[in-house]
Order: structure tokens, then sequence, then C-alpha cells
């Protein structure tokens, strides 16, 4: 009895009752492989969807910071003009917030 090996993946062992009942009659072993594959590799496409939503994500938290900074430095520059009172320069003067 010849033996080939077998494509795809191949059992650990063959039982010995099944060794020599096909050594007795010359039978041939056959391997039964199942394959557990899915019917659409989903990882193909799950994959690209992940890393668009990571960037959509990370984009809209650069958004959500630089819409923080600018509404901190917009009170900051309130702040500071309503301090500083009227601004002026050469005569020219300019009142930016008024007092009631």
């Amino acid at each position: 009895m010849s033996q080939h090996t077998p494509p795809g993946q191949m059992a650990p062992h063959i039982p010995a009752d099944a060794y020599h009942r096909a050594q007795a009659t010359g039978q041939p072993v056959v391997f039964v492989v199942q394959d557990n594959t899915a019917a659409f590799p989903w990882q193909r496409l799950l994959i690209p969807f992940a890393i668009a939503g990571a960037a959509a994500l990370g984009t809209w938290g650069v958004v959500a910071a630089l819409c923080w900074l600018m509404d901190v430095a917009a009170h900051t520059a309130t702040v500071i003009a309503g301090a500083a009172g009227p601004i002026g320069a050469g005569g020219i003067t300019l009142k930016l917030f008024s007092k009631k």
C-alpha cells in the first residue's frame, strides 16, 4: 500500500484497528477533512470599517478639541479686553465693551 500525503490538514494518527484492517484487506484509508471556514470572509470587510471608524472618531475628537480651544481663547480675549478698558492709539480710541 503506497502512502501519499493528503492535501490540507492531516490527522495526527490513524487508529490502530483501521490501520490493521487496511493492511489485511488492502482497502484504502480515507481521510475526511472538515472545512469550517465561513461562506464569506467577514474579516476582509470588518477591518477596513474598523479603520474608517477609528479615523472618523479621531477626526471628531480633533474637531471637538479645536472648538474647545477656540472657546477658551475667545473667553480669554473677552476677559483681557474687559479688564484693559478702552484701547487707543494716536488719539483714536476704540472702546470694545461698554459698561452699562
